[in-house]
């Protein structure tokens, strides 16, 4: 049997449609005439200022209607709230093709876009257990088509955007309705149209977490951090460059990273010039705001009021302790980790896509008091785990719990002879 020859990618550059950037409400309005007289999907994605900004806000949204125009939409030009109304509601009335849809719905939501329906190209090669899925890699896996991707790290909130890099923009949903075609057809074939519209639905159920209470203990390199009193310098920094963050509009690692916050505490500088001298302090406004940083140090230094040296635990104990501390859970989540990598193999989709990794621990650390199908099946139910997973997995879920779940012992006797 002669093996297959592969396809020669063919390079895509400049966009296949025409690009309108659209920073005025005659061109927007342009834009809710073109949506209202089409029934297909349309293809949309948004760029971030990641790295660049503070927080997770769109600075450019691309919509792509097949056959028609790629619109580059600035969401921070002066549009008027009515126009951005209409916009945004006939939007949301069309069905979304997106890849990678969890990285981009909250910024979307924050301006008012939320979809109805979703057609997630990332999500759908995941199911179909492709070994890369993004989105240069499946568009030459379906289509032989290598997209352009030098721009995928500048900064977004610049203006005016270059050519080059709205051009880079417009690629990303240039070629979005043609990959769903391709992918719909191999989900199709592979009979996982259903699973995937299951993860489709379920992207468009609102997910609140609850925010983390001490965001500064999530600093890099922080474990190597030690004692009560460094913690607590540690926090003050954390807090001051966060508040200079907001108020700059600066994303924090571009202040000064968390190498610097840690090194500055390793080297525990008595006065403001030594703490300006250290090279391992560093970032763009290391000296600049130097002020800012010593007073930090200085309160961390003199507060009365030092952090815990472990956060407080709001759920189940940290899966690693569980070997010494828990070792029947453990017993039950290598269990089940060996039985999902099964289930994940035969199934050619991702073990993690098949289950959450902390809906494992939970029910390892407290299953159900019994161990039935049914049981289970309630237990993740209430979990917002999918029908699909549920089937998938339920069964062996019990067989794996039971094999190590010690048995119940006899009650102690309480009558007294």
């Amino acid at each position: 049997m002669s093996e297959e020859v592969p396809v020669e990618s063919t390079p895509l550059n400049e966009p296949r449609l025409p690009v309108v950037l659209v920073e005025t409400d005659e061109l927007l309005q342009q834009v809710i005439d073109s949506l209202g007289k089409t029934a297909k999907p349309i293809a949309i994605d948004a760029e971030r200022a990641s790295g660049f900004r503070y927080g997770q806000k769109a600075y450019l949204i691309q919509i792509a209607i097949e056959g028609n125009c790629i619109y580059l939409i600035d969401p921070i030009s002066p549009f008027s709230s009515e126009v951005w109304t209409e916009f945004t509601k006939i939007a949301n009335t069309k069905a979304w093709i997106i890849h990678a849809a969890s990285q981009d719905l909250a910024c979307l939501a924050e301006i008012g876009l939320v979809p109805t329906k979703l057609l997630d190209t990332e999500l759908a090669s995941r199911i179909l257990g492709l070994p890369r899925v993004a989105l240069g890699t499946i568009t030459e896996h379906y289509l032989s088509i290598k997209l352009a991707k030098e721009h995928s790290a500048v900064d977004w909130s610049e203006r005016p955007l270059p050519k080059s890099w709205l051009d880079y923009a417009a690629l990303d949903v240039d070629v979005l309705a043609e990959l769903w075609t391709s992918v719909e057809k191999d989900l199709i074939e592979k009979n996982r149209m259903g699973i995937a519209q299951e993860e489709f639905d379920h992207l468009l159920t609102p997910n609140v977490k609850e925010p983390k209470l001490e965001r500064w203990r999530s600093i890099t390199g922080l474990h190597e951090i030690k004692d009560q009193r460094s913690l607590t310098i540690a926090k003050y920094l954390w807090e001051a460059r966060e508040d200079l963050a907001i108020s700059r509009d600066i994303a924090p690692g571009r202040l000064i990273p968390d190498a610097s916050i840690v090194a500055a505490i390793k080297a525990n500088p008595k006065s403001k010039p030594e703490l300006a001298s250290l090279r391992t302090f560093y970032g763009k406004a290391s000296r600049t705001f130097i002020d800012i940083w010593w007073k930090a140090f200085s309160e961390g230094t003199t507060t009365k009021k030092l952090v815990e040296l472990r956060p407080k635990s709001t759920g189940i104990p940290n899966h690693r302790n569980w070997p010494q501390k828990f070792p029947e859970a453990n017993a039950r989540l290598l269990t089940c980790k060996a039985m999902l990598t099964k289930v994940a193999e035969e199934m050619s989709i991702p073990a993690e896509n098949i289950v959450s990794p902390d809906v494992i621990r939970s029910l390892c650390f407290e299953p159900p008091t019994e161990l039935t199908t049914a049981s289970i099946s309630e237990a993740l139910t209430l979990k917002k785990v999918r029908p699909w997973q549920i089937a998938a997995i339920a069964e062996f879920l019990v067989v794996a719990l039971a094999a190590v779940t010690p048995p119940e012992l006899p009650k102690a006797e309480t009558d007294s002879d």
